[in-house]
């Protein structure tokens, strides 16, 4: 997943340098057409809209054989973009994403299989570093409420007890994480990365007995950003 994210990165920056190089054309006097400067907007306040894919999975986690596997998902959401100067600002945002994974292990003694979908608000607070107009570089903490989740047994010899026992699982509804990106800038259009890790694990109070683990999720995202002219 990680190569995947730095070819997606690599594409999206080349787009934006061609895109810087082309410029904008205007028209002289004399009829020629001619390029000048692109317009440089980042020291202007922005709104934007975004959708786009996640890829999801877990990290140090525990449990009794616990294995997990990669899960795809939806996301989407906005993100504000507030100037400190020419080079640097804030960019909160605030996502709706599906994480989750696909997972085998045991439990009261059994094996299972599962794949359990999450979803998230996702709220990360970032500092951007813009050397560029066309390249955005981001980081920051981030913060993810729970609003529900869903966990469905692809083995038949899953028993109730099991599926009782995590449809009972205490989990944390608040969990601290930090997230980096890139964004790329083509005009109105946003093309942006982003990988983010939990902090904190996903139980409650560890009383429970099925697996703890961190939530690790990639995102590729397309979006529209408004800014006056």
């Amino acid at each position: 997943m990680k190569k995947n994210l730095f070819i997606s990165v690599i594409i999206f920056s080349l787009l934006g340098i061609t895109n810087a190089q082309e410029g904008t054309t205007t028209t002289t006097t004399n009829g020629t057409p001619e390029n000048t400067e692109p317009t440089d907007n980042r020291e202007k306040f922005q709104f934007g809209l975004k959708v786009g894919m996640s890829i999801s999975n877990v990290y140090k986690s525990t449990g009794n054989d616990f294995q997990a596997d990669t899960k795809y998902g939806l996301t989407g959401g906005a993100l504000i973009s507030i100037p400190i100067d020419k080079y640097f600002g804030i960019q909160p945002e605030i996502s709706y994403s599906q994480k989750g994974y696909k997972g085998s292990g045991r439990i009261l003694d059994a094996p299972y299989e599962m794949t359990r979908t999450s979803f998230f608000i996702d709220v990360p607070i970032q500092v951007a570093f813009k050397p560029t107009e066309f390249i955005k570089i981001l980081a920051g903490p981030q913060f993810s409420y729970l609003v529900k989740q869903r966990d469905e047994f692809t083995n038949s010899a899953t028993s109730f007890a099991q599926s009782q026992e995590f449809n009972n699982d205490n989990l944390r509804k608040n969990i601290l994480g930090f997230v980096f990106g890139v964004d790329v800038n083509l005009k109105h259009m946003v093309l942006g990365a982003r990988a983010g890790y939990d902090l904190q694990k996903n139980n409650g109070d560890g009383t429970s007995s099925t697996p703890r683990y961190k939530n690790v999720c990639f995102l590729g995202t397309v979006g529209y950003r408004f800014y006056r002219q």
